[in-house]
């Protein structure tokens, strides 16, 4: 699927970092999951929330202590089957979930870049099957990378890559900062509002 240099880049950052992007990429597809949710009465959403907010909290709460194999076990159980379901929304939801068990893997097993980078392109894969799938046809990676939602996402995850790198050491009222700014504007990657 489509590289990008940002995965070339992430290797200069450190854990934190690392794990900071991952949750900014969840933060925005966790409206993929709750839409389907909703959609389909399939599960409970506030499940990805709390296991999300639990990440962040690991982030900015020194010593705070979470079962991420606990957490990784619910997520596991509320992951959609995409064949039990004939609705397109299952599938940006499943990827919601893929990169949230990411995350939790890379919480696990303390190595944090090839998470981040699986993650980025769960993200991306998720906005470039949509719009393959409103054109109706497969595209090649020349297309997509020409694609304005392809390259609007590219460019969200440049920028929290570019406010991550700007950091000298953990800084707390980013890390804060970009939570918030993300849930306020609830948009997934692939423009799924989310409303409370």
């Amino acid at each position: 699927m489509l590289r990008n240099p940002i995965h070339l880049r992430l290797e200069k950052l450190e854990s934190w970092q690392h794990v900071t992007f991952m949750a900014c990429l969840c933060e925005r597809m966790y409206p993929n999951y709750w839409a389907f949710c909703q959609q389909t009465g399939f599960a409970d959403a506030q499940l990805y929330r709390r296991i999300l907010d639990l990440v962040w909290e690991t982030l900015v709460v020194k010593d705070a202590k979470v079962n991420f194999d606990s957490q990784l076990e619910k997520l596991e159980d509320a992951i959609p089957a995409a064949e039990d379901y004939d609705v397109y929304g299952v599938h940006p939801a499943i990827d919601a979930c893929v990169a949230l068990s990411e995350l939790l893997h890379s919480r696990l097993s303390g190595e944090t870049l090839s998470h981040a980078i699986e993650v980025s392109e769960t993200s991306i894969t998720t906005v470039a099957i949509l719009e393959m799938t409103q054109a109706g046809r497969e595209m090649s990676d020349e297309e997509l990378k020409e694609n304005p939602a392809v390259e609007e996402e590219w460019d969200i995850q440049w920028e929290i890559f570019r406010l991550l790198a700007a950091c000298e050491e953990r800084d707390l009222e980013l890390i804060k900062g970009l939570r918030s700014d993300l849930r306020e504007a609830g948009i997934s990657n692939i423009g799924i509002n989310f409303q409370q």
